[in-house]
């Protein structure tokens, strides 16, 4: 299916594009020189040119804070105009709570017209400076055959460098990570890493001390000092500290009713106090892939995805199940060897179906119910309407909708699928909820998608492979389960008939593997003659030079002028090339690609264009 829809695909900047890391640094040339040298060398018949990556962190930081200003200078503007008899006067203290009071338009124009300056010379620094070209440039090429080749190839004998990879499409692109160097990369990844296992590990404590809050009675019995708390008019004494009074006699429930609400903390509670926990997860989680090194976006909430899905398994489900019956089982989880672990969590599972039921209801139910009517956004949107927005700019930002949290949603729907693999067998009554959920879920997400979310990037069904695999380990840990609960029942000897399942899920996983998933890895040579012949038949006049020119070109440009912009795309180290590749480089980018970067600070990163030599 995949190929199916690469091979329909109409032609995208990103099919002719690979992004090159590592370049090497050759003393007496620009990195400029050195790419184009290598690559005219080594694929002269394909070769078309290249984007260089030049570092404009500071410049970047510099026109976000004057955007900043010209909001307050806009906001000013407007309030001055509504009430011309009235100057708007601002502190020039630490976010305008103390210092002088000043004339706010004359304040802003005047702090505007210095960072001007600043933003000048920074910009001069930009377009003059050989160190701020990154060891990282954009490559481009004549045909989707020779783009293929590069990427699917090691480029040098050395492996750690001439690094290529598919770029991503323009969209997909996170700047700001395209200069960490190869190095850094590796200890990234370790300390994040390390990081996350700690994070799991860590938010184990808070998770099972929640979790025990649905055994009362066995808490009661390992803390007796916490029996107030448990029984609901003891508790109100507690807090109210009165003794016949009204509000004491309107809370002498029944024994019955008495029930019905302990019953209430125990269902209800645990499964909300654990929606809290999870609910900032998936922004640390982000944090952490960002911190990776990632380049494109997609990439990025792949694995943010992945993080926060281990989370869930070992924390939601696993650590739900067995913390549940904690201060029952201490002992035994102690002292016990590690085969009896399944057996042990077989056991266990029955006893937290009730709980699992009220997360679907508390999580599932009411997550899908809050996704259709958008709560959260119109609460987000009210709170920065009330204290962020000056300006309709700013609240054009703040009614975007956004795109689909795939960070969150994916981990979220993977968790309830093995729920319901886990508990299809074990507790059928679930069965029930999980359909429920899912029946909504297809309708309200296909709505979402199609009605209200703008879509960020194409991947091309990229996260796949990763879903398929989080199926394949939800079998799996389902088979276990059910091999460790049936060992404890009378079924116990045929509990080893039931061992080829794992290894059936096994084979039939690595056969996808194999068969499948180099369809999301590379693009087949074949495929890809297949495209340039068909469209050197269809379109004998395309100018690829001039559609490509511009594809990978920085928005950070756009602040520049037309002559900076000459600047930069020649390299200042080379001759300028005459002739039709002025128009060429100069053409505008393609249409089907809209950045909107009044949405966003610019990014940090501009680039540098040079041609393949005739």
């Amino acid at each position: 299916m995949r190929l199916h829809f690469l091979a329909s695909q109409n032609r995208h900047v990103e099919q002719f594009t690979v992004v090159v890391r590592n370049v090497p640094h050759v003393s007496g040339h620009s990195i400029s020189d050195t790419v184009n040298n290598f690559f005219q060398t080594n694929h002269p018949n394909h070769y078309n040119g290249q984007q260089a990556v030049y570092n404009a962190n500071k410049y970047s930081k510099l026109v976000g804070k004057r955007e900043r200003l010209q909001n307050w200078l806009d906001y000013n503007q407007l309030k001055f105009e509504r009430h011309p008899y009235k100057r708007p006067i601002t502190k020039t203290g630490f976010l305008g709570l103390w210092g002088t009071r000043v004339d706010s338009v004359e304040y802003y124009k005047q702090q505007m017209k210095e960072l001007d300056k600043r933003i000048a010379l920074e910009r001069q620094r930009v377009l003059k400076d050989p160190k701020s070209i990154m060891p990282v440039a954009f490559v481009s090429f004549n045909s989707r055959w020779g783009a293929a080749v590069c990427a699917q190839t090691q480029q040098s004998r050395n492996p750690t460098l001439w690094l290529t990879h598919w770029a991503p499409e323009p969209r997909d692109v996170y700047w700001q990570n395209l200069a960490i160097p190869f190095v850094s990369l590796s200890i990234r990844k370790l300390i994040v890493s390390l990081t996350v296992f700690a994070l799991v590990f860590f938010y184990m404590i808070p998770i099972a001390f929640v979790q025990s809050l649905a055994n009362l009675e066995g808490l009661e019995k390992v803390a007796p000092f916490l029996r107030p708390v448990i029984e609901l008019a003891d508790w109100v004494r507690l807090v109210t500290n009165l003794s016949a009074t009204p509000i004491e006699k309107a809370i002498n429930l029944s024994p019955t009713q008495k029930k019905f609400i302990k019953s209430f903390l125990q269902g209800f509670l645990p499964g909300l106090a654990l929606k809290i926990f999870l609910y900032i997860l998936p922004t640390v989680m982000m944090i952490l892939s960002k911190i990776e090194g990632h380049i494109a976006l997609s990439t990025l909430e792949r694995r943010a995805s992945a993080k926060y899905y281990y989370f869930m398994l070992v924390n939601v489900f696993l650590g739900s199940i067995a913390a549940g019956t904690a201060f029952e089982q201490l002992d035994s989880f102690l002292h016990q060897s590690p085969t009896q672990i399944p057996r042990t969590i077989g056991v266990s599972i029955p006893m937290k179906a009730t709980f699992f039921i009220t997360y679907i209801m508390v999580d599932g139910w009411a997550g899908i119910a809050s996704e259709i009517l958008r709560l959260k956004p119109l609460v987000i949107f009210h709170l920065k309407n009330l204290f962020l927005v000056k300006t309709e700019r700013d609240r054009e930002q703040a009614m975007n909708p956004g795109s689909v949290d795939f960070p969150e949603t994916l981990p979220s729907l993977q968790l309830y699928f093995l729920l319901g693999i886990v508990y299809s067998v074990v507790t059928p009554i679930l069965l029930p909820f999980i359909l429920v959920f899912f029946a909504f879920a297809y309708f309200i997400y296909r709505h979402q998608v199609i009605n209200v979310y703008n879509q960020q990037y194409e991947s091309g069904a990229a996260f796949w492979p990763h879903v398929h695999s989080r199926i394949i380990a939800s079998l799996l840990i389902s088979q276990l389960l059910l091999l460790g609960l049936l060992s404890t029942k009378k079924a116990a000897n045929s509990t080893p008939l039931l061992v080829a399942l794992p290894i059936l899920t096994l084979t039939f996983h690595k056969y996808c593997k194999n068969r499948f998933e180099p369809a999301f890895r590379k693009y087949p040579l074949e495929e890809a003659m297949a495209k340039d012949t068909m469209e050197q038949t269809t379109e004998p006049d395309l100018n690829i030079k001039a559609y490509l020119a511009d594809a990978y070109l920085h928005p950070i440009f756009q602040s520049f002028e037309e002559e900076e912009l000459v600047e930069v795309r020649v390299d200042k180290s080379q001759t300028h090339i005459p002739g039709s590749s002025d128009s060429e480089v100069s053409s505008p980018s393609p249409s089907h690609y809209a950045y909107h970067y009044e949405v966003q600070p610019p990014p940090h990163y501009v680039h540098h264009y040079h041609e393949a030599e005739p």
